[in-house]
């Protein structure tokens, strides 16, 4: 059984740096090897984390923040022209689960609690760069493209959107 919870311990954010290694170090090369097997993300101090657990094993994770700049704003220029007219923002990052739950529904639960939090908090747009690697599952979802892709030849990813209407109609029906 998945259960979905915020990071609060210790012991949480030290799987959430070994979860940030193997994707964004070990899978998707996006940073460079260290021999911590750890990384922490950039914006660590201004993110929350909603990880998923089975049992006590984290099987996935994403984080989630709402100051600006986002990452994104440091690689497009004039970011909000490309956007449908918002009031309350929030990015999404390090999306991230581990190959055995892939299959699993371990994504969805964790979007159904972003959804959730889009809804309880009145964000109605949410960015994210979604690997290209998963550009399907993002654009099932109910993720809309927009801008060029960003990052590195071996790391693409493409800025997309999802408002808080159409997560309404894809994530919580």
């Amino acid at each position: 059984m998945i259960t979905i919870r915020h990071a609060f311990s210790p012991e949480d954010f030290q799987q959430v740096y070994r979860l940030n290694y193997e994707t964004f170090v070990e899978e998707i090369p996006q940073h460079h090897p260290d021999p911590s097997g750890e990384l922490i993300d950039k914006f660590h101090d201004e993110n929350q984390y909603l990880l998923a657990f089975d049992h006590e094993t984290l099987a996935g994770m994403i984080a989630y923040r709402d100051q600006r700049p986002f990452s994104l704003d440091q690689k497009i220029k004039e970011l909000d022209t490309m956007l449908p007219p918002f009031q309350k923002a929030i990015e999404l990052r390090l999306l991230a689960v581990k190959k055995p739950y892939r299959n699993s529904r371990v994504t969805l639960l964790l979007l159904q609690q972003i959804a959730a939090l889009l809804d309880d908090q009145a964000y109605d747009l949410a960015l994210i760069s979604g690997t290209v690697r998963q550009l399907s599952l993002y654009h099932k979802i109910g993720f809309t493209d927009f801008g060029p892709l960003v990052g590195t030849q071996d790391a693409l990813y493409q800025p997309m959107f999802l408002t808080r209407k159409l997560v309404n109609k894809k994530l919580l029906s």
